[in-house]
Formats: structure tokens, C-alpha cells, sequence
């Protein structure tokens, strides 16, 4: 890995990154609004993004979790911790959220991009560009963040948490 990350262009197939993308991308699919984009933003900061909890240990698996079976696969992923898809909508500015760490202990993450648009992930001085079909493995315990876009109406992610 370069550094402290990897980054894979064309990550998925066209069927596999289409089915993603269409569902994701769907009218009918379930978004949860939440307050703050992570635990070190307050309620009264303007940022707030849309989640789906694909698994998570307390919560188990979504109705939409085989769909991400291809990513798993391909990752060679031996244990989930969590996966949450991400949707940013679009602000006027580029918003540079606050650095977090995703669990306190070691362990890898992964992002795929569902759509291309000016959004970045952010981890120590590098960015990383939001290009569809991408995939952006690190090291989850460090510190990193993300942005919101502005030349697209939504910025959508698939977070991996896993071993």
C-alpha cells in the first residue's frame, strides 16, 4: 500500500458497480438522516448527511446487504465489523468535515465511490478524490475526513470496517 493507503480504479465490473449504483442511487431507497456527519461535530454545526446501515453487529444485516457481496468478495474480507453507506448532499461551498477514527482499534476501511463529483476523503495531507467504481483501502484507526461536493446534487459512498 502506498503509504498508509491504496487506491483501486475500476474496482468492480460494469454489472456489479451498475447494480450498486442503481440501487443506491434509487428513489426507493431507504436513507436515515442523521444530525451530525461524526462524534466530533456538535448538533448545531449546518452539516448533516443521509446513512444506511448495511450490517453492523447490533443491527445485523439490511435488506439491501447482498448487493455489496461483490466488494467482500473481492476485498477477501475476513470479518465485518460494520458497513454503512454514505450520502452527502450537495452545499454551496466545499465543507471539510472534522477528523475522526472510525473505531479505536486496529483494523482496515475501505470506501467505494458510487458516483464521481468534487468530494474528497481526506487522510493526513493527501486526498482522494470521489471517481466512481474507485475503492480507497486505509488504516480506519488514524485520523481522516471527508467533504461535501458542490458540482453534483449528492456525494454516495459505501464505507467497509473489517479485518
Amino acid at each position: 500500500m502506498k503509504a498508509d493507503y491504496q487506491v483501486i480504479d475500476n474496482f468492480l465490473d460494469k454489472e456489479n458497480f451498475l447494480k450498486i449504483k442503481n440501487l443506491l442511487e434509487s428513489s426507493n431507497f431507504p436513507w436515515y438522516y442523521q444530525h451530525v456527519i461524526n462524534h466530533n461535530h456538535s448538533k448545531k454545526d449546518l452539516n448533516c448527511y443521509f446513512t444506511h446501515l448495511l450490517y453492523t453487529l447490533e443491527t445485523g444485516f439490511s435488506h439491501s446487504f447482498n448487493v455489496v457481496k461483490p466488494i467482500i468478495n473481492k476485498l477477501k474480507i475476513k470479518s465485518l465489523i460494520r458497513i454503512k453507506a454514505n450520502l452527502y448532499p450537495r452545499t454551496l461551498k466545499i465543507e471539510k468535515h472534522k477528523k475522526h477514527i472510525d473505531y479505536n482499534f486496529l483494523h482496515k476501511a475501505a470506501i467505494y465511490y458510487i458516483n464521481t463529483n468534487n468530494g474528497k476523503t481526506i487522510l493526513n495531507d493527501t486526498e482522494i478524490d470521489s471517481v466512481e467504481n474507485r475503492l480507497l483501502i486505509f488504516k480506519a484507526h488514524l485520523p481522516h475526513s471527508s467533504t461535501s461536493t458542490t458540482n453534483f446534487k449528492t456525494r454516495i459512498n459505501i464505507n467497509f470496517n473489517y479485518f
